[in-house]
């Protein structure tokens, strides 16, 4: 586990939830929610905007982002969006597991397959009642779990 203890006092970190419409942006100081961003637009056309937007702004250091498991897509331009801050402007990032921020209910898989979390495993369900996805921002980032590895978490479900 990233330990939150490693982050300075007066610190800003970012927790992106793009797993999902709307995309879903928190900035924690001192590692309480201070500021909340939600777009309906594609990850792909308003992530990187909004997160150089933050950053003149807070000058954050890290970065907790949903690795999944949700849109593969999502997850995919997320990663490669995060992997280029780090190079470019040093910013730390690291995965978090999306059943943290929707309260361990379904996620939508494809079709009428979702994921769910059964002892400590994730996996696929079919349910023929669509099911909501609500994930929500938590007031504290001491909520979330952060993971040792920031790679996207694959899931495939069989097909």
């Amino acid at each position: 586990m990233w330990s939150l203890k490693k982050v300075l006092p007066n610190s800003y970190n970012i927790l992106i939830i793009s797993i999902s419409s709307p995309l879903l942006i928190g900035v924690y100081k001192d590692n309480l929610l201070i500021e909340k961003i939600e777009s309906n637009k594609k990850t792909s056309e308003i992530l990187l905007k909004i997160l150089m937007q933050l950053y003149e702004k807070y000058n954050y250091t890290n970065i907790i982002y949903t690795n999944g498991p949700g849109s593969y897509m999502a997850i995919k331009l997320t990663y490669i969006t995060l992997r280029s801050l780090e190079i470019l402007k040093g910013i730390n990032f690291k995965g978090c597991n999306a059943f943290d921020l929707n309260e361990n209910k379904p996620i939508k898989a494809m079709g009428k397959l979702y994921f769910i979390k059964e002892n400590n495993t994730i996996i696929t369900k079919k349910f023929d009642e669509a099911q909501e996805q609500r994930f929500k921002l938590t007031s504290m980032l001491s909520e979330v779990t952060i993971l040792d590895d920031n790679k996207p978490l694959y899931i495939l479900p069989a097909v």
